[in-house]
């Protein structure tokens, strides 16, 4: 099955504000994914091309990194072949775009599992990822609700821990 999986947010930023948080992915203080509620995302040697790893069940190593601006993942695991990325991309002076896009193509079992439980828990999860890059940047507590699966799954998969 191919897979286009797209989230995007502007924030009211600079690029350079925005890139400097995606500078810090991955690490001990790693202020783009929402770590207190998700697995965080290790990589064996940091935030740099050939770095392998991922966050929970989820391996991939680094593809593609421009400081600040961009990095790619290449999936490395049964069934998902294709990238994910994180872009950050002005608009304005003070306008920023941050997106993150997956493409692949799934095949046997892996299809089902995308289809009924790896989506819904990606998507909060850059969600979750996303609120967390903006209430760093301008101090709130912005949070997106979880939709009545996700909270399913999780409680299914905290069970079967």
């Amino acid at each position: 099955m191919r897979v286009t999986n797209i989230h995007q947010r502007i924030l009211h930023y600079p690029e350079q504000e925005v890139g400097n948080l995606l500078q810090t992915l991955a690490s001990d203080n790693d202020q783009m994914l929402a770590t207190h509620k998700w697995p965080p995302m290790r990589l064996d040697k940091g935030l740099q091309v050939g770095s392998r790893g991922g966050h929970g069940p989820i391996r991939y190593w680094v593809k593609a990194y421009e400081t600040g601006r961009s990095v790619t993942f290449q999936f490395d695991m049964k069934g998902f072949d294709g990238t994910h990325q994180f872009t950050i991309q002005a608009i304005e002076a003070d306008k920023t775009q941050i997106k993150h896009l997956i493409k692949m193509k799934t095949s046997g079992w892996a299809t089902l599992k995308w289809v009924l439980a790896i989506r819904w828990l990606h998507d909060a999860f850059i969600e979750d990822a996303f609120d967390k890059v903006e209430n760093n940047l301008s101090g709130n507590n912005k949070r997106t609700e979880w939709s009545k699966w996700v909270i399913f799954l999780r409680k299914a998969a905290a069970r079967k821990r």
